[in-house]
């Protein structure tokens, strides 16, 4: 793959993860009923979208942190060079015209979640993007190219930390979107 600047991405993340949080802050304002409304009767509502990407930021949050911190590749490096696994996953995910609706594992799926979603949903996801935030800022520190995450689909499947990040991250707009879509009936 094409190397990219690694501040150029960084800042870009960090754009879109003030984004998707400045729209979920305007889910605060919202009734709770507005919150469950769902375009399709088989649509997520805004609430089940938000737990959705809290299960996933869950496991991937603290695994990021995990490896920034203990990663043997410190020191920033000008460029990031993304995997053709970690590029295909990251365009997968980012939100667009061209955007393909993916299977989400069974239990991702907020449907099959032991108890509904509840609106803690949102408060636990705006702290998820404010930590985010707080990450990237961390990995202006060290080598995203280098330095590898584990993934929730396999032990074995390692990405490159930015590769991760920008999975993350467009993995959030994408739902966030949908979120918007949703409390607009």
């Amino acid at each position: 793959m094409t190397p990219r600047s690694t501040k150029d991405l960084l800042d870009a993340l960090t754009k879109r993860t003030e984004e998707n949080l400045r729209i979920a802050e305007t889910f605060l304002a919202l009734p709770t009923e507005t919150l469950h409304l769902r375009p399709r009767p088989d649509a997520w509502n805004a609430l089940e979208c938000l737990g959705h990407l809290n299960y996933y930021s869950a496991y991937y949050l603290p695994e990021i942190r995990k490896q920034i911190t203990s990663t043997k590749h410190k020191g920033s490096q000008p460029t990031f060079t993304s995997s053709w696994l970690g590029n295909k996953f990251s365009a997968g995910m980012k939100p667009g015209e061209k955007m393909r609706k993916i299977n989400t594992p069974k239990g991702a799926n907020p449907k099959n979640f032991p108890h509904p979603v509840t609106p803690e949903a949102l408060p636990h996801f705006i702290a998820y993007q404010k930590e985010t935030l707080e990450l990237l800022q961390l990995a202006a520190e060290v080598d995203l190219t280098r330095t590898k995450t584990g993934t929730s689909l396999s032990a074995l499947i390692r990405l490159r930390l930015g590769d991760t990040l920008r999975v993350v991250i467009y993995h959030n707009w994408r739902h966030i979107e949908q979120a918007q879509r949703a409390v607009k009936g």
